[in-house]
């Protein structure tokens, strides 16, 4: 869970539900009627782009966190980088999807700003199936979040290289491209990644509480006993209080992080082919050592030529997207160039 709650009952509200902004900071476009959070039908649905919130990353600069939310059961759609994926102004191309999974997916990539980006607006506008959606995003305070620790039972998100001595990287998705790798038409690609997993520092007993959460920055905080709502298809939804231990899912989920287990998954991201990856999910197990690194292999193959982007996320128990808290997971893009 990321620090950003305000006490232990008012702010530890998920963003699993947060499927789009507040309905009092954000401009949301449903469908002509409105929508409910469901998938819509097998096909022919929208596509919402979704705002996770913004965060302080290490060198003083701040990320932008955002997702999306295909409400198609079985359709998952492309749609290239232009009018109908576009974020202005600037863009049109932020480093977004193009290649749009079914249902929720948290976190897919971040737009890092200057410190001083003030009160500056960017707009995500996508048109599937003939429904134009759009969100505006900026540094809005209540949606300020902790990306590298989670204070209330001390998690930090794991760590990713793709190489034994290359760089390491945690928490959001704010650099575009990772590593670039060659690949040919219908031959496996091998991908390899090596994850580590720092357990939590505050260790609970079952059916403890976690402790106090730091206080967010001034600008972030609420009256005491108001909890934001979430903007959902047109709808103001209160949000429930997470279970304690925040989206792990309460001391279970905090002991199964104690044991160090790490899932790596792999997605495509963007291209023009289809890619069969041979294991998306990948289970490692550190036993709680942060300094080790377990190597995850898969193989990657396309259908086509061009240039792919693919998706690495690592997560410990907390689950994708930190279990919609956004703290603590990490993922990366890795760049492929078929022949």
């Amino acid at each position: 869970m990321p620090t950003n709650r305000f006490n232990t009952v008012t702010m530890v509200f998920t963003m699993v539900t947060a499927c789009f902004v507040l309905a009092t900071h954000a401009q949301v476009k449903p469908p002509a009627g409105g929508v409910l959070a469901e998938p819509v039908n097998n096909s022919g649905g929208p596509i919402y782009a979704t705002f996770e919130g913004w965060g302080p990353l290490k060198d003083g600069t701040n990320a932008l966190l955002l997702g999306y939310f295909n409400r198609n059961r079985t359709q998952v759609v492309d749609i290239p980088v232009g009018p109908d994926n576009s974020i202005e102004p600037g863009g049109p191309d932020y480093g977004q999807p193009t290649h749009f999974l079914t249902g929720r997916q948290y976190g897919m990539f971040a737009i890092t700003v200057p410190k001083d980006f003030g009160n500056k607006k960017l707009t995500w506008t996508i048109n599937a199936n003939g429904h134009k959606t759009a969100v505006q995003f900026w540094l809005n305070p209540p949606y300020w979040i902790e990306f590298f620790k989670n204070t209330a039972n001390g998690n930090e998100p794991p760590r990713i290289k793709f190489g034994p001595a290359a760089p390491e990287y945690i928490g959001p998705p704010r650099e575009k491209i990772v590593a670039t790798l060659n690949a040919t038409v219908g031959a496996p690609l091998d991908l390899t990644a090596w994850a580590a997993d720092q357990p939590p520092t505050i260790k609970f007993e079952e059916g403890a509480e976690p402790a106090a959460p730091v206080t967010p920055p001034a600008a972030a905080r609420k009256p005491a006993n108001e909890p934001p709502p979430a903007f959902i298809g047109g709808r103001v939804v209160s949000v429930s209080p997470a279970a304690a231990g925040g989206g792990g899912g309460g001391a279970a989920a905090a002991a199964a992080r104690n044991r160090g287990d790490i899932q790596v998954i792999w997605k495509k991201y963007r291209g023009p082919g289809d890619v069969t990856i041979g294991e998306e999910t990948i289970n490692l197990k550190n036993d709680g050592d942060a300094k080790k690194f377990v190597e995850a292999k898969t193989t990657a193959t396309f259908s086509a030529p061009g240039t792919y982007w693919l998706r690495a996320q690592v997560n410990d128990s907390s689950g994708n997207g930190g279990g919609g808290d956004q703290c603590c997971w990490t993922s990366a893009h890795i760049m492929v160039n078929v022949k």
